[in-house]
């Protein structure tokens, strides 16, 4: 059997690992990676997971998903400042089923290997009781403050960290019970995590060496952040890269791997792409020879963009891009775009409709810049006008003009744009 953590090691996939894993694999062995339903939909952090487990399943070994609608309720404090809104339980289950939707989706054929599981399941025939003295008993207070997740919150008690309750503290014994669970009931030696997790991976690791005696496993991989340094993460919607297209368009999606920096994008081809390790090679050699034709960025965001929302939707934004960044589309090129392909834009860049009664009534421009959210201010918007850095139509405008209709493409549309990268058309009617 192919060494899979050599595989994982060279993508930059591993973190940190427990002593003796990469013996355990050289067998066939079960793995299990959670997904806490804290919001509807995965982001581009999850997809990590999701590409690990298909490694997995490349290389033989047998997977499970775990679900967590029982830790969903309570909301893991890793990385978190303060405690999670807590969620209703139907808010719960609707986000399991489409958390399970897009999990299906993205493992295609490999899903019908790969078992689902939920630990509410299990957890709800357990008392209170019961779980503090059979597991509880087992953990000192010692040993739970010297977590990194709960640590955090104790000594930080300011403003930012506002310390931890009772119910986030006993998250790392719930989330170490599924694992005891999944080695009993499953055979399961395996848990797989982000960095953020190692913790509460090595709280089932204990539970099953004091519980059973085995010796279980745990492999973390890094966690992709924001431009704030924040991770990626279900329950910060400001600034995630979400999976749903209604959250985050196919065309936002795929610029976000397009403009991905030049430091970046060698790891990002390793961790995010399924080639091999020769084609790899020869993509990043190629690349550094022509760094301005962003040889990888094209074809990770042309890989991952297909995966995510598919081919059709790739080829859309695609062509979007070419119109918007594409310097043969001048002002007069651009004003002769027929209705379908303007309906096209609006549909996958930001966007707003603009009553014609309002416009009829006369609309400056600063004051649609305004409403369009591109600016916070007048002020601000103005700033970019007096330094030519806004355009209508693909055509530098100097001052605050009065639109007139012939500044509307095809009586409907008007596409502002700031500066280089930042799009938004305006819909009229």
């Amino acid at each position: 059997m192919k060494n899979i953590i050599d595989e994982l090691t060279w993508r930059g996939l591993i973190k940190n690992s427990v002593p003796g894993v990469e013996k355990q694999l050289k067998k066939i062995t079960t793995i299990y990676i959670g997904f806490d339903p804290t919001y509807n939909s995965l982001h581009i952090g999850s997809l990590i997971p999701i590409i690990i487990l298909i490694h997995f399943q490349k290389m033989g070994h047998k997977s499970l998903i775990l679900i967590g609608g029982a830790t969903g309720f309570i909301g893991d404090p890793s990385e978190k400042y303060d405690q999670r809104i807590f969620l209703k339980k139907k808010t719960l289950q609707e986000n399991i089923k489409s958390i399970k939707k897009q999990l299906s989706k993205l493992l295609d054929s490999y899903s019908e290997k790969i078992e689902f599981i939920n630990n509410f399941d299990w957890i709800k025939n357990i008392s209170f009781l019961e779980f503090i003295r059979n597991i509880g008993k087992h953990f000192t207070i010692n040993y739970m403050i010297s977590k990194d997740s709960v640590k955090n919150r104790i000594k930080n008690n300011n403003k930012k960290y506002k310390g931890i309750s009772f119910m986030e503290f006993t998250y790392t014994l719930i989330q170490g019970y599924d694992f005891f669970y999944l080695n009993k009931k499953k055979n399961c030696f395996l848990q797989v995590g982000g960095s953020d997790q190692w913790g509460n991976i090595t709280t089932g690791i204990e539970l099953i060496k004091k519980k059973t005696g085995k010796k279980a496993y745990g492999i973390t991989f890094p966690l992709v952040t924001r431009t704030d340094g924040l991770k990626f993460g279900k329950s910060m919607q400001e600034g995630n890269i979400w999976l749903d297209h209604n959250k985050t368009s196919p065309y936002k999606f795929y610029q976000f791997w397009i403009n991905i920096s030049d430091i970046e994008i060698e790891n990002f081809i390793k961790i995010y792409t399924f080639f091999s390790k020769k084609k790899i090679e020869t993509l990043i050699f190629k690349h550094r020879k022509n760094p301005e034709k962003r040889l990888l960025q094209k074809k990770l965001a042309s890989e991952i963009t297909k995966w995510v929302h598919g081919k059709q939707s790739y080829e859309k934004v695609v062509k979007i891009s070419h119109i918007l960044f594409g310097k043969k589309y001048t002002n007069n090129l651009f004003s002769s775009l027929d209705e379908d392909i303007l309906s096209l834009l609006y549909d996958n860049i930001p966007h707003m409709l603009l009553p014609y009664k309002d416009f009829k009534k006369g609309i400056f421009l600063l004051d649609l810049l305004k409403k369009s959210n591109l600016f916070k201010s007048k002020s601000e918007a103005n700033r970019a006008l007096n330094l030519n850095s806004i355009s209508i139509n693909k055509k530098i405008i100097k001052k605050n003009i009065l639109l007139k209709k012939e500044n509307i493409i095809k009586k409907k549309y008007i596409l502002l744009q700031f500066g280089k990268k930042f799009f938004f058309i305006i819909k009229i009617e």
